[in-house]
């Protein structure tokens, strides 16, 4: 099976759970940005949750499928499917999918998981660092030919189903259950992003780590998968810092000379010679992946053991909820 890309979006990506164990190589993981969003659209098609999906950014691709199939698609808002629940989709159907008013990301997953090519392990594409890229108009996206009973078993039971919801398309088969988003997808402008005081911290002037933790930034249109760029509250060392390159991941939040501290997300190189002032934490990596370019955010400090433990408690309900999720679509 395939899917049929009659028009890229904005820039649309097959991004799976990362191109992990190559850092030592200077290679990123890369992986989707909205890590859960991504996630939770592979297990309503009753795939592993770091399976190879589709990451759409802003404006949403216009596809073809050459077969019956089961996706889902989480994230930020798009019109063309009903979101956040299995949907069955006809062979031959067309879906056009809009663009966001609100959030970054969005992914559709389709079960058995997208195929194609594995470079180092991973089928995401690491635009920035030249490995793959965003999809064009012409481009066939392999789908899994691997389906499970349990895929299978899915098709057939939306497809059995009147397409309650979605009179305009009667070749979209949605289920007549689904998450809800507001457990998983948090958009509140007001809710500050945790973050960890990083090796440098101490080494910003007074001003600038009250400055840090209090002032409002904007996120830069000059922001990408690599790294987002913060504007409006400049920020100062003490003195002259010459750092020796170091290992960095996505999160840190680096201070060049400019003053506007650049948070490195999914694209993240594996070393950086700027000051390192802080770290979002990974519980918190999702929701700033969906602030777009002209957005407000605020940070708030907390301790390694409070990041540790709310990404422990993400975890435990993510593991519960895939098991609901699977007894649901059988």
């Amino acid at each position: 099976m395939s899917i049929h890309v009659l028009a890229p979006g904005w820039q649309t990506s097959v991004q799976d759970g990362g191109r992990r164990g190559f850092a030592a190589l200077g290679v990123g993981a890369s992986g989707a940005m909205d890590d859960v969003s991504q996630r939770l659209a592979n297990l309503l098609v009753g795939n592993a949750g770091d399976a190879a999906a589709l990451e759409i950014t802003l404006r949403g691709p216009r596809l073809r499928f050459d077969a019956d199939c089961v996706v889902a698609l989480t994230g930020a808002a798009l019109a063309g499917l009903p979101m956040w629940r299995p949907v069955a989709v006809r062979a031959g159907t067309e879906v056009a999918l809009g663009t966001m008013a609100r959030g970054a990301y969005a992914y559709l997953a389709v079960a058995g998981g997208i195929g194609g090519e594995l470079l180092l392990r991973s089928r995401s594409a690491d635009i920035g660092g030249g490995l793959g890229r965003a999809l064009a108009v012409g481009d066939e996206v392999p789908v899994m030919d691997d389906v499970r009973e349990l895929h299978q078993k899915t098709l057939h039971h939306l497809l059995a189903r009147r397409p309650d919801g979605n009179a305009d398309n009667r070749d979209v088969f949605p289920a007549n259950w689904s998450l809800n988003p507001k457990s998983w997808f948090d958009l509140d402008p007001h809710k500050p992003i945790d973050v960890i005081e990083g090796t440098h911290f101490t080494q910003l002037t007074d001003a600038s780590r009250r400055r840090l933790f209090d002032a409002p930034f904007r996120i830069g249109g000059d922001s990408s998968r690599m790294g987002l760029r913060l504007r409006d509250a400049h920020l100062e060392l003490a003195q002259s810092l010459e750092v020796i390159s170091g290992g960095v991941v996505p999160g840190t939040m680096q201070l060049p000379p400019s003053g506007d501290p650049i948070v490195l997300m999914a694209e993240a190189p594996t070393c950086g010679g700027y000051p390192r002032i802080g770290h979002v934490v990974a519980a918190d990596l999702p929701r700033l992946a969906q602030r777009r370019p002209g957005d407000s955010v605020r940070f708030a400090p907390v301790t390694v053991d409070t990041a540790q433990t709310r990404f422990l408690e993400r975890e435990r309900a993510l593991v519960s909820l895939a098991r609901t999720i699977k007894d649901r679509l059988q």
